[in-house]
């Protein structure tokens, strides 16, 4: 009896050892950790500025008060908290020598970064969807998407994506970590943390399916809408009225296209493992690359959104020389 309460002692101690995890996917500052830091410290300043422009652009044009435009403020304005979930963290690896995160900041970073995704992929769904209303029933199309459900459906977006991730996270935070505690990735993620737990992993499995079914259910309403929206611009008798048409769709199917072609390529693999570079290049494209390329194809690929930033940037520069 007293060497199986020693035992159990020893294995509740062995537990609880693991306080921190170790990122073993960053160069070490003397290896040239800083030539990596400079690039993704442009690029992310580049992603708040670009979706913050592209938010107070909407948001101060009368013009783009419509339930598109609103979307796509939403969808900027939650870039850049998807990107300041995680991005801040590795430039502070790249520059440090202790490059770990506590267990509580890994679970409270896996929490809003995927939160924040899931709130975005839902947005896309629900853009894909008014888009759809948008072209292919005109004429109900103000009476359907009112002011009111447009407000409806962008607060349910992020009230659903944050409330959905609570019992995973939960979960999480009771299983029993006792080493090792090297997390083989560039920021705290679902599968790398659970390979870490002194428990059974076949609950890997569970997870990469219901991340699996998610991805999947909406990339077959976001595709079924477009089939049908292509069809529709199809028939349209004028050049100009296709053109027009597919301008209005272009911009979000090509964030649609950058969001869950890197979401695919990260959580739909099941078992199958990469190597560790091309591992690390795809969690860049979906953490880094994806939410970088937003402000550029929104700005770019629409006419609207180029006056209304042409507007914004303007006025500033009004106001800044009038208090100068």
């Amino acid at each position: 009896m007293k060497i199986n309460f020693a035992e159990t002692i020893m294995r509740s101690n062995r537990t609880t050892s693991v306080t921190e995890f170790l990122f073993s996917g960053f160069p070490k500052f003397e290896d040239g950790g800083v030539l990596f830091f400079i690039p993704l410290f442009f690029i992310y300043i580049f992603i708040v500025i670009g979706n913050l422009i592209v938010f107070f652009a909407v948001r101060m044009d009368v013009h783009l008060h419509n339930p598109m435009y609103n979307f796509i403020s939403i969808f900027s304005f939650l870039e850049i908290w998807y990107t300041t979930a995680t991005i801040p963290k590795m430039l502070s690896n790249l520059i440090s020598k202790q490059r770990t995160i506590s267990m509580i900041g890994c679970l409270l970073q896996m929490y809003f970064f995927h939160s924040l995704g899931n709130s975005e992929g839902i947005l896309l769904t629900t853009m894909a969807i008014d888009r759809y209303v948008a072209i292919c029933n005109p004429l109900r199309y103000p009476t359907i998407m009112t002011p009111r459900l447009c407000a409806q459906l962008s607060a349910g977006s992020c009230i659903f994506g944050f409330l959905v991730l609570l019992p995973e996270i939960a979960w999480i935070s009771t299983l029993p970590f006792c080493g090792p505690n090297q997390i083989h990735q560039i920021f705290c993620d679902f599968e790398p943390v659970l390979r870490l737990a002194c428990t059974d992993t076949s609950m890997i499995l569970v997870e990469d399916v219901v991340h699996a079914v998610a991805i999947i259910f909406s990339v077959l309403v976001i595709a079924i809408s477009y089939i049908r929206i292509i069809t529709v611009i199809l028939r349209i008798p004028s050049g100009e009225g296709r053109q027009k048409a597919f301008s209005t769709c272009a911009a979000h199917l090509g964030v649609f296209l950058m969001f869950y072609g890197s979401v695919s390529l990260m959580y739909l693999r099941f078992s199958a493992t990469f190597p560790p570079i091309l591992d690390t290049a795809i969690a860049l494209m979906f953490a880094v690359l994806a939410p970088f390329f937003n402000p550029i194809i929104y700005s770019l690929r629409n006419k609207d959104m180029k006056i209304a930033i042409k507007k914004l940037l303007c006025s500033q520069r009004m106001l800044s020389t009038s208090t100068s």
